[in-house]
């Protein structure tokens, strides 16, 4: 095989001759005058390996790396410790070339590697059936109320809980205002909590689903309980969103506690946060609904000889069957973020994922206990995991500039998205990844007035 060579200046003129232009300029005479670049781009000569290599270092020098800092911010992306195990398996070339796996007899690894994360995400969840992962925790949900409607054909109702994430919520709207579906929000009360009396009074036979996050937005544990009794009186679906998947590592799943589909952002489960993607979106749900379940699903099954061996199922996709029929147009999974997630739960276990979640509780109960004692109030009363939302002496802006100075990147303000809070209420967020000199640092500028 030839080496690819940069064209040369006879090599341009010989195609240009070729396909009857006088240069390549004449090619791009369909593009108005004023909107073409008639200058050389600004950009340095063209070095040296060795140089840019050099030049590169430099540059990375400049930056601010993650590991620089410590995080007391959350919100659905959250600073995890990556075992360095996860890196090594991530970078074999049988995973990180694999296609898509429509030919099982040569994509046997990666058909048993989405198999092995779907069972770890029933186990994590308490659910009978998940798919080997969706985009991100967003459209995860927004496909499960879409899913919802599906299983339950003549109501066209969601009702969401305004303690849902924000980002979540606006894509759900998004995603079933197109469709003709409807949404219908209910607030939460002075716990931080879904607020099940005006949660009731949402419900009706057109209602499909009823979503809640636990922990929610602000941290705190909801009693899903309680809103599956008041879901199923109507015959409705309960969807559980879970945007830290680690609490899982002390809090009864949510298939125990009744609901019947759960999503969640995956990014805990060893990805980095990378500035806000790539992620990945968990999917689970009861066996009884699984035909109606988006993305892709991995099988086992055996060959004519008896050998155990892995396919792609149930795969009502639109590249599959006829679009008209299809259950979802996500026909594809994130795969490499899967195996990452595959690999930290199994490397974690039970007793690690434990461990973790008990970490996170433990620092995020010293930091509230510092703050009362300092003198801050937080806003909820209800039991947090590794979150919780906490009024700030100053406008949390200031807060964040002192402590960024200081190696820290504070909370979230969250008047940014709700009205009722001002610009001195600030979620938290406490991880295993924080030290408890970082957390004294944040609590002295959190009522520093």
């Amino acid at each position: 095989m030839r080496r690819y060579i940069p064209n040369t200046d006879a090599d341009r003129e010989a195609m240009v001759r070729e396909i009857g232009v006088k240069d390549v300029g004449e090619l791009f005479a369909d593009i108005p005058v004023e909107s073409r670049l008639n200058r050389r781009l600004n950009l340095p000569e063209a070095v040296s390996e060795p140089e840019l290599i050099s030049l590169m270092k430099e540059l990375s020098a400049s930056c601010a790396s993650a590991e620089q800092y410590s995080y007391f911010l959350g919100a659905g992306c959250y600073n995890h410790y990556i075992p360095g195990i996860i890196d090594h398996i991530l970078t074999r070339s049988e995973f990180y070339t694999a296609y898509t796996p429509y030919q099982p007899e040569i994509s046997q690894g990666t058909l048993q590697a989405m198999f092995e994360f779907q069972t770890l995400v029933c186990q994590l969840t308490g659910m009978e059936a998940a798919n080997s992962s969706m985009y991100d925790c967003g459209t995860a949900l927004a496909e499960a109320a879409i899913m919802a409607t599906r299983v339950l054909r003549k109501r066209a109702t969601v009702v969401v809980s305004s303690s849902v994430h924000p980002e979540y919520r606006a894509i759900l709207k998004a995603y079933l205002g197109r469709l003709g579906l409807k949404v219908k929000e209910f607030g939460f009360n002075e716990s931080g909590r879904a607020d099940v009396a005006s949660f009731e009074d949402s419900l009706d036979d057109d209602v499909a689903a009823v979503i809640v996050q636990s922990p929610n937005f602000f941290g705190v544990i909801e009693d899903l309980a309680e809103l599956s009794d008041a879901t199923s009186s109507v015959g409705a679906l309960l969807i559980d969103v879970v945007s830290d998947p680690i609490s899982l590592g002390i809090l009864k799943p949510p298939g125990e506690l009744g609901a019947d589909i759960v999503v969640g952002q995956g990014q805990s489960l060893g990805i980095p946060m990378s500035f806000g993607g790539p992620h990945l979106g968990l999917f689970a749900c009861r066996e009884k609904f699984v035909r109606q379940m988006p993305g892709r699903l991995a099988g086992r099954t055996a060959d004519h000889n008896g050998r155990p061996g892995f396919v792609m199922t149930l795969a009502t996709r639109e590249q599959h069957i006829r679009r008209g029929r299809a259950t979802s147009n996500i026909c594809t999974n994130h795969q490499l973020m899967a195996l990452a997630a595959a690999v930290y739960m199994t490397t974690m276990g039970k007793a690690g994922m434990r461990d973790v979640a008990e970490l996170n509780l433990l620092k995020t109960d010293y930091a509230k206990n510092r703050l009362l004692d300092m003198g801050a109030q937080l806003v909820f009363s209800g039991p947090v995991f590794n979150e919780f939302v906490v009024k700030t002496a100053r406008p949390v802006k200031a807060v964040n500039e002192s402590l960024r100075e200081q190696g820290i990147i504070g909370g979230l303000g969250l008047d940014r998205f709700y009205e009722q809070f001002d610009d001195r209420t600030m979620l938290a967020c406490c991880t295993e990844g924080v030290s408890r000199d970082a957390i004294d640092i944040f609590c002295e500028e959190v009522t520093r007035r």
